[in-house]
């Protein structure tokens, strides 16, 4: 039996790696398999450039750039000097995780740093540039971007503005005359987020509250978001909120559709395409997916879906396995999914979900392996 193992990572827990690697020493503990390979997937987010960095083959550089507060600081991102293609991913320089929840400040962080990675690609003269935008902590519009291409803020007194949130509704114009992005790189945004920037289903109301943002300070920033597309368009003359996605990384998405024009994909494609992934699925006999929790919102461009996908157009049937399940998760079994399982085995708290989270995998990938190990003796 061949089997594949595509996994996104259990964030807080494992990387995607580490989780492949679990399931695949469960699977061999259980001498279910001749064969297994492993492709860590990501969708976009979080260490989206570091899975692909194997993928393309490339080296991860340095660069050195700002975090969302302002911080000095050297991000990474993937390299391939033949093809000339970066791939980047947001939450390298801007992610929600790189402070403690209680020193977030959404209201004053910037994607400035993103700007400087891509424009960093950029003098490495690249021709193709690939921006994952999961997992950011900003939700200013894509305003610091704007800024690190020459975009300039100004109030009403002509003051000069920094990129945030705090300063969207201050705008009172853009002075665009320093701006410039080489319309000859081909950059492309990968992202599993249809919601665009405005409204109740817009970049604040939606992805708001995870970053910080109290729900009293949601009327009023979406506000000053509706007043902020109103200026890009007067400048750039494009509505950064007429694209699906445009609400992704708290408005990076707009910014990036809109006035750089680039194209979005789904981000477990990309990464399948680079990976081969369906070439692969061809020869396979089953698929193990898994993700930290999987729900309703899997259905939308997550890994294990799209893995369930390509999967199912070569009848080759999918497990999923994952840290916890959450409400929404059963339209997976008429995606190919044969099978959804959680690592959570008894009643404990979320830190030692985390702390044996590798060792549970590794347990219920054993526990499959010989239920699969069962079924084949029966039938024999």
């Amino acid at each position: 039996m061949k089997i594949l193992i595509a996994c996104d990572s259990f964030k807080g827990c494992m990387s995607a790696q580490q989780a492949c690697d679990s399931i695949k020493k469960g699977l061999l503990e259980a001498d279910c398999a001749q064969t297994i390979c492993t492709y860590p997937m990501a969708d976009g987010g979080e260490g989206f450039a570091e899975i692909m960095c194997r993928y393309i083959e490339g080296t991860m550089v340095e660069a050195s750039t700002y975090d969302l507060l302002g911080k000095r600081i050297t991000a990474r991102y993937a390299w391939n000097e033949k093809r000339r293609l970066a791939v980047i991913d947001v939450a390298s320089c801007i992610g929600l995780s790189l402070y403690p929840r209680d020193q977030r400040n959404p209201m004053a962080a910037s994607s400035y740093g993103v700007g400087l990675l891509i424009k960093d690609a950029m003098r490495r003269k690249c021709s193709k540039i690939i921006v994952g935008l999961g997992g950011s902590g900003t939700n200013d519009g894509g305003m610091g971007i704007l800024k690190a291409f020459g975009a300039r803020f100004y109030d009403e007194h002509r003051v000069q503005l920094s990129p945030s949130a705090y300063n969207l509704e201050r705008i009172a114009f853009i002075d665009k005359r320093s701006f410039y992005f080489d319309r000859d790189v081909n950059l492309v945004v990968a992202c599993d987020v249809k919601n665009r920037m405005l409204g109740k289903d817009g970049a604040t109301y939606t992805f708001g509250r995870q970053k910080g943002i109290f729900p009293s300070q949601m009327k009023r920033l979406d506000q000053a978001m509706d007043r902020y597309v109103k200026k890009v368009d007067q400048t750039f003359h494009v509505d950064i909120d007429a694209f699906d996605g445009s609400g992704a990384a708290g408005g990076i998405g707009g910014v990036l559709l809109g006035v750089f024009q680039a194209k979005m994909r789904p981000g477990i494609e990309v990464c399948m395409e680079y990976a081969k992934f369906e070439e692969a699925v061809k020869k396979a006999d089953l698929v193990f997916t898994g993700e930290g929790q999987t729900d309703a919102q899997t259905l939308y461009g997550k890994v294990p879906f799209g893995i369930a996908r390509v999967a199912k157009r070569h009848k080759v049937p999918v497990i999923c396995l994952s840290g916890a399940l959450g409400p929404g998760y059963e339209p997976l079994y008429n995606e190919g999914v044969i099978g959804v399982f959680s690592t959570a085995d008894r009643a404990m708290d979320f830190q030692t979900a985390l702390s044996c989270g590798r060792e549970k995998l590794e347990q219920l990938a054993f526990s499959i392996g010989k239920l699969i190990n069962g079924i084949k003796e029966i039938e024999r």
